[in-house]
C-alpha cells in the first residue's frame, strides 16, 4: 500500500515545490516507484522544475472530473524511470479538488506506487487541505524566520486535528521537519532563527536542513531537480533527508559557516 507524503507550509516561498520535486526524485533514485501531484491547481509550478511543461496534455482536474484517464495525466520523468508527475491545471479553480475525487485518484495511484507525495500550496486554502487532509506523512517546510517558522506551527494544528487520520481517531499523521534555505552566516549575524530555536518552537523531528545556494535556482530554470547536483551542497542535503526517511542515520550538514581561507584573514575577509 502506497505512503502519501504531503510538503506543506503556512508560508509561500519557503520552497516546497523545490522540496517536493527533489524528495521525490531522491526516493525514485533510491529504488521506489513514486508520482508527485501538484495540488496547486490554477499556478501550477510543479511541472516547470521537473523539466515536463510542454508534455502537459492532460492534468488532476481532468481525471477528476472523467475527462481524461490517470494513466493519460500521468507524465513519465526524464531522468528517473521510477518516477512520475502528475500536474495541476492552470485554468480551474482550486474548488475543482473535491475529496471524493482526490480519494478515488489517490486510491488508484496507491495500487502502482510505493510513495505519493503530493505538493501542497501554502496555507490552508482548499487546495492545501485537501493535500494536508489524505496524508500518512508531512514535512512541515520553514525557513528560518519568525513568520514561517509561526505559521507552520498552525498547519501542525491542522494535522492534529483535521486530517483524515485525526477525524477516523487512527495513528497521527506522521511530522517532519524541514528547514530550508539556511545560511549559516546570517545566523551568526542575528539575521536569522538559529537551528536550534526552529526546533524548540515546533518541537517535531528534523528531517533535513538545506543550505542557502545559488544552484536550487539554476537547477529549477533547467527543469532539474537539483538532487541530482551531485555536487551542489543543497543536492547533498536533500539525498541526505531522502536517506533519513526511509531509515538511515545521517548527520546533519552545512550547519556552520566556511572558515574564511588565509589569504581572506590576511585581506581583512571574516
Amino acid at each position: 500500500m502506497a505512503k502519501i507524503i504531503v510538503i506543506t507550509s503556512g508560508k509561500g516561498g519557503v520552497g516546497k515545490t523545490t522540496t517536493s520535486a527533489a524528495f521525490a526524485t531522491g526516493l525514485a533514485m533510491k529504488g521506489f516507484k513514486t508520482v508527485v501531484i501538484d495540488f496547486d491547481v490554477g499556478l501550477r509550478n510543479l511541472d516547470l522544475v521537473m523539466g515536463c511543461e510542454r508534455r502537459v496534455v492532460y492534468d488532476f482536474i481532468n481525471v477528476i472530473n472523467g475527462e481524461a484517464r490517470l494513466h493519460q495525466a500521468l507524465i513519465k520523468d526524464k531522468h528517473s524511470e521510477n518516477l512520475c508527475v502528475l500536474p495541476a491545471s492552470q485554468t480551474r479553480d482550486k474548488d475543482a479538488l473535491t475529496k471524493e475525487g482526490v480519494e478515488a485518484v489517490l486510491s488508484d495511484l496507491a495500487k502502482d506506487f510505493d510513495y505519493i507525495v503530493c505538493d501542497s500550496p501554502a496555507g490552508i486554502e482548499h487546495g492545501a487541505m485537501m493535500a494536508l487532509y489524505f496524508a500518512d506523512e508531512a514535512i512541515v517546510t520553514t525557513n528560518p524566520e519568525i513568520s514561517s517558522v509561526r505559521d507552520s506551527d498552525r498547519i501542525l494544528g491542522i494535522l492534529q486535528s483535521r486530517s483524515r487520520r485525526a477525524e477516523n481517531n487512527l495513528e497521527p499523521v506522521k511530522e517532519h521537519l524541514l528547514v530550508n534555505r539556511y545560511d549559516p552566516v546570517r545566523v551568526s549575524k542575528g539575521e536569522m532563527l538559529d537551528l536550534e530555536d526552529v526546533k524548540e518552537i515546533l518541537a517535531i523531528p528534523l528531517l533535513g536542513v538545506i543550505p542557502e545556494s545559488p544552484d536550487v535556482l539554476k537547477a529549477s530554470n533547467k527543469g532539474l531537480p537539483v538532487i541530482h547536483l551531485q555536487e551542489s551542497i543543497a543536492g547533498q542535503a536533500y539525498m541526505d533527508m531522502v536517506e533519513r526517511f526511509l531509515g538511515e542515520e545521517r548527520p546533519h550538514r552545512f550547519l556552520e559557516a566556511p572558515k574564511p581561507s588565509l589569504i581572506q584573514r590576511m585581506f581583512g575577509g571574516k
